[in-house]
């Protein structure tokens, strides 16, 4: 599986379906966290699997010259609610957590990533 893309280029969603997502000409077969510039694979098989050693890599970004203010997190199939102790340590950081479908996740990390937002998506990958 691949494990990061070419840094400096903007990363664009082409696909996603049961058990895989394509993005930006690379193909995972796994969940993954999509930066502006980089995507990398995220041991996250389902929703349950979120914790703060998931979002780490979320909060490491944030630090980052610009930062991430926004995380979109595509919960698989369907929509489900964050709880406030994965909520608080990503409020602490500066970075709003917006719960959605995987897909509707995907679609709206491309929409806003093509308005300059300091945007990352998390998807967990559909069955």
């Amino acid at each position: 599986m691949p494990t990061d893309t070419t840094p400096g280029i903007y990363q664009v969603v082409e696909r996603y379906g049961a058990g895989k997502f394509q993005i930006s000409g690379v193909s995972y077969q796994s969940s993954v966290l999509v930066f502006p510039e980089r995507t990398v694979g995220w041991p996250v098989g389902n929703f349950s699997d979120i914790d703060d050693d998931a979002l780490a890599p979320v909060l490491a970004e944030s630090r980052a010259a610009e930062g991430i203010e926004l995380l979109l997190l595509g919960c698989g199939p369907r929509m489900q609610l964050v709880n406030q102790a994965l909520r608080a340590p990503l409020r602490a950081a500066g970075i709003v957590i917006e719960p959605m479908d995987t897909g509707a996740a995907a679609r709206t990390f491309n929409l806003l990533l093509s308005e300059d937002r300091r945007v990352a998506a998390a998807l967990i990958v559909l069955p």
